[in-house]
């Protein structure tokens, strides 16, 4: 198929820059002016966010993760994205940069500390038998359903197929407003408020979800650097990791995709990797391995009842509702992200690599993090459950490394892994954020290490205002989700249109369902 260039794809979008950009610093600066009143908007804002799009959150997660998968499991599946012959990534690369995106916010802390929380109060939904072997199969199916299948779904299925439909295979800007062409048609690339809108909303809600963990990262990590080695738990030492994690990341983002971001997220899965294989042979290996068995399957039993769940509203706030408005919040840039790295690959791949793969890998780290844990807990209550109610998330998951052959050891390991997760993380979120202004897929370079140097400074900025500033703004993601709920919406039908279109230029099940014309 060939490729028609409608638009350029190389000018900066300004007047998205400034607004985008003025929105994020406002926030700054009225955080710096009066931080209980902006906690207290957002307090106000999530709650009514929750009341009235709450359920719509869940049905539109389930909804993406039900299409994604009847598409990939139909002859559409064999439909090759990108305009291109043969994927650009090995399998192991692209699956390493894609485990990178979801991972950071939660591969390490949330997976200590979520199974716990729900193991010593299991959810509403079913039979109390919190803290006793009982439960034990709720707490990770419950922990599984916010992490797994839908978690990863809406950040890289539907929403990629109609994105990489819009650049690749028509010529348009790859820009969140792309999800809305099959809608609006080309008149969304042409000086369109609508347009500019999305890319506003999809920009200020990734940036509230990456300096959030920043500031967070900045937090734990210096509880661990303290617990560990005695270093002084000040805001020095966290604007210091601060510090070495945006140098990690303008170094990863400067080089690129190809490079730096691919090199980091395969070394990074590798080290992670290693430590579960470590975890597992010095930790309960048994338990681990048949609990994430038999929780995997009370989970996919329980799907359509936990994601449905209705129930305890305050819970559902707290936690599923929460959740998912946190990862709509990242839809949008991570599905730009995803479309970047998949060129070549077909519909088939795509999902079962995204909605299947990368969620069985997370749902086993989490069994493996967490899972030793309740283990501990089971043996010795309140040796894991009264740090993580005392201390937190990082005093979790030194708590639990504290119960373990090589606990130090293994304890660093956590950290380093932490660290080079949430690099990851900025890196690619910065450079898609640096695609969304241009509309092309390889912004140049000053643009992608500005956006990181950007982050790492307002993060910065808000950890000295104070730590509560940090959870404010990582809350604020869940309130800009409401408008990229609806932006994501129209995908949920249009990647089916553009399956079968694509279908019919591709001679799926008329051939042997080779593509046609691609670009090599």
């Amino acid at each position: 198929m060939r490729q028609e260039k409608k638009i350029s794809t190389n000018k900066t979008d300004t007047p998205v820059f400034i607004v985008s950009g003025g929105l994020i610093i406002l926030f700054v600066l009225l955080s710096l002016m009066d931080l209980d009143r902006v906690g207290n908007w957002i307090t106000a804002s999530f709650n009514v966010s929750a009341k009235y799009f709450g359920s719509y959150w869940q049905l539109l997660l389930l909804a993406n993760l039900l299409i994604g998968l009847g598409l990939a499991v139909s002859k559409y599946g064999k439909v090759r994205l990108g305009n291109k012959a043969k994927p650009e990534n090995s399998y192991y690369r692209w699956v390493a940069m894609i485990l990178c995106t979801l991972m950071a916010s939660g591969g390490v802390f949330w997976a200590a500390s979520e199974p716990m929380y729900h193991f010593i109060n299991n959810p509403p939904l079913f039979n109390d038998n919190s803290s006793s072997m009982a439960g034990v199969e709720p707490a990770l199916a419950q922990s599984f359903m916010h992490w797994g299948f839908m978690a990863w779904s809406i950040l890289g299925t539907l929403a990629t197929i109609v994105l990489m439909y819009a650049h690749y295979h028509k010529g348009f800007p790859l820009k969140p407003r792309a999800m809305l062409y099959p809608l609006f048609g080309e008149k969304i690339f042409r000086k369109s408020i609508v347009g500019s809108i999305a890319d506003i909303i999809s920009i200020v809600a990734v940036a509230a979800g990456t300096m959030g963990p920043i500031g967070f990262l900045g937090m734990q990590l210096t509880y661990g650097l303290h617990s560990l080695f005695g270093v002084p738990n000040t805001l020095f030492t966290n604007i210091i990791v601060i510090a070495v994690l945006v140098v990690i990341a303008a170094i990863s983002v400067a080089t690129g995709v190809d490079r730096g971001i691919q090199f980091l997220s395969r070394m990074n899965v590798g080290l992670t990797v290693f430590l579960a294989i470590v975890m597992l042979i010095v930790g309960p290996t048994m338990f681990i391995i048949n609990k994430f068995i038999s929780a995997e399957g009370f989970h996919l039993q329980n799907l359509l009842t936990m994601s449905t769940y209705q129930g305890d509203q305050a819970w559902l706030g707290a936690w599923t509702v929460f959740f998912w408005g946190w990862f709509l919040g990242y839809g949008p840039m991570m599905a730009i992200f995803i479309s970047r790295i998949s060129r070549g690959r077909t519909i088939r791949e795509l999902v079962l690599a995204v909605a299947v793969v990368a969620p069985l890998v997370s749902n086993f780290w989490f069994t493996v993090v967490g899972g030793s844990g309740i283990e501990a807990e089971l043996s010795n209550p309140g040796v894991i459950s009264d740090p993580l109610s005392n201390g937190g998330m990082p005093a979790a998951v030194m708590a639990i490394m504290d119960q373990m052959p090589l606990g130090l050891w293994l304890a660093i390991g956590f950290l380093i892994v932490t660290l080079v997760f949430v690099a990851t993380t900025v890196d690619s979120i910065s450079y898609t954020v640096a695609v969304t202004l241009t509309g092309n897929d390889r912004p140049k370079k000053w643009i992608r290490v500005f956006w990181v140097l950007l982050f790492g400074v307002l993060s910065t900025i808000l950890l000295a205002i104070d730590p509560g500033s940090v959870t404010a703004i990582q809350n604020s993601i869940v309130v800009t989700a409401v408008p990229v709920s609806l932006l994501m919406l129209p995908t949920l039908w249009d990647a089916v249109k553009i399956a079968r279109e694509l279908g019919k230029e591709q001679h799926i099940g008329l051939s042997n369902g080779k593509p046609v014309n691609e670009e090599e």
